[in-house]
């Protein structure tokens, strides 16, 4: 109760003061965020939107897919300037996502997925991510939107888990 209480008083202050979000690249942060991946069960409901839990977790691997992985292709021409133009600080801010809000097609998640195995995906890839440190991410190329700051960074990754975190109320 108090853990939540806290969360919302974080993001309360964050919306209204436009503060720093915690800093991702932290023990501290990062644990805090994996043990509230650890409350969700298979059967953890939304409190909006049409994932489902599983799918939700399968959705936040996907910002680390496009680090981590070669799975997915780079926009190129006017869609990346078109993103980098009109996405990219919605994305990197410290304003805290709308509810329900649009979804580029690469993080759409219609198909069933295995829980477990995307929980563990997601945490390894939180763990691995605060291993490497802010430093490896300092002006690293991301997959839409140029060379990133670390705050940038750090912005993208923690403001994205808390948003479908809090979705499913953990």
């Amino acid at each position: 109760m108090i853990e939540d209480l806290s969360q919302q008083n974080l993001e309360l202050c964050q919306k209204t003061l436009n503060m720093p979000l915690p800093n991702i690249f932290t023990p501290e942060v990062s644990n805090q965020l994996i043990a509230r991946i650890n409350q969700l069960t298979s059967s953890t409901q939304a409190q909006w939107g049409k994932m489902n839990v599983a799918q939700m977790l399968a959705h936040c691997n996907v910002t680390y897919e496009l680090i981590y992985d070669n799975k997915h292709p780079k926009p190129k021409g006017i869609l990346k300037f078109v993103l980098k133009l009109l996405v990219k600080n919605g994305v990197v801010n410290e304003k805290p996502y709308k509810k329900s809000g649009q979804t580029a097609p690469a993080f759409l998640i219609t198909e069933q997925k295995d829980f477990e195995k995307e929980k563990e995906r997601l945490i390894n890839h939180i763990t691995k991510t605060q291993q490497l440190g802010e430093k490896h991410f300092e002006n690293k190329e991301s997959h839409s939107f140029g060379a990133l700051s670390i705050t940038e960074w750090n912005n993208l990754f923690y403001k994205h888990l808390n948003h479908h975190l809090s979705q499913f109320g953990v």
